[in-house]
């Protein structure tokens, strides 16, 4: 069996949206265990530290596979990516490694889909405007998926402008802030918060406020929630916020036929930080997509 390598190009014209949303949609709809993530932090004599993550998944069809990636924050002063790897596809039947993909790629991708899934459960069918905050490759693929999924006809770049923060019908947040960029008092009614960055608890991109105003919470996973979104676990120490309210995870999210707001009014949000689960999807739509050519 021959090991194929898809490079960052593949993996974006292989994955393209809808389809992945969808493929996301379909692997937690279908279930399968992503267990929480190894953290490792590796100190260097000259840099800051980089940390390596292990992620691993597998699905009731018998499919596997992990990644293995760096988060260098050092690289953005540079103009580099601070997320590089590999993601490892193995065959389901064999357990021979199948396939190796650009896990910087791979990541941005099945990100953005994620919470493309959320938005097209989460925020209004109408919405037109999305705010997106950040400029990096994670944020470049939030603008497309959400645009995937609702009519969005007006994108707006922040810009550090409190009146730029208000009356997006969608707010997306991809960055690696540790103080709050987005508070609450400048949210409007409808409105839904799509919270990105912030994969470790003494980061933060939302205020407490914010987290408390909104009428539903939904998170990716409960357990990596509790442990990495620095949002929620600031805000639950504060007092305003406790786990026990989220309204639900990917799993409910896929499963639901229908919108899953429940006031046009309300303010929905959507903490995400990261299943491997959507890594192992957006594998295999990759590898499908490669062999149908």
């Amino acid at each position: 069996m021959t090991l194929e390598y898809f490079d960052a190009d593949h993996v974006t014209r292989m994955t393209p949206w809808p389809a992945l949303v969808d493929a996301i949609r379909d692997a937690f709809r279908d279930g399968g265990a992503s267990p929480a993530r190894h953290h490792h932090s590796i100190p260097g004599p000259d840099r800051d530290d980089i940390t390596l993550l292990l992620m691993p998944a597998w699905n009731p069809t018998g499919s596997f596979g992990v990644k293995l990636a760096s988060i260098a924050p050092s690289n953005a002063a540079i103009g580099r990516p601070t997320l590089h790897g590999v993601y490892v596809l193995f065959a389901h039947d064999t357990g021979i490694p199948l396939a190796v993909l650009d896990a910087g790629s791979l990541t941005a991708r099945r990100t953005a889909a994620a919470s493309a899934l959320a938005s097209r459960c989460l925020s209004r069918s109408d919405s037109a405007t999305l705010l997106m905050i950040g400029t990096g490759r994670v944020a470049r693929q939030l603008i497309a998926a959400h645009c995937s999924v609702r009519p969005i006809s007006e994108v707006r770049i922040w810009g550090r402008n409190e009146r730029h923060a208000s009356g997006a019908d969608i707010i997306s947040s991809a960055t690696p802030a540790e103080a709050p960029l987005l508070h609450g008092r400048w949210v409007g009614p409808g409105t839904h918060v799509d919270l990105v960055g912030a994969y470790k608890p003494e980061m933060c991109e939302a205020d407490p406020e914010l987290i408390a105003l909104a009428g539903q919470v939904f998170i990716d996973t409960l357990e990596g929630a509790r442990d990495e979104a620095g949002d929620l676990i600031q805000a639950a120490e504060k007092g305003v916020f406790s786990f026990d309210d989220i309204a639900g995870d990917m799993y409910r999210m896929a499963s639901a036929d229908a919108s899953l707001r429940e006031d046009p009014d309300e303010v929905t949000l959507f903490k995400s930080v990261g299943a491997a689960l959507q890594d192992l999807a957006a594998a295999e739509l990759c590898v499908r997509g490669w062999r149908s050519l």
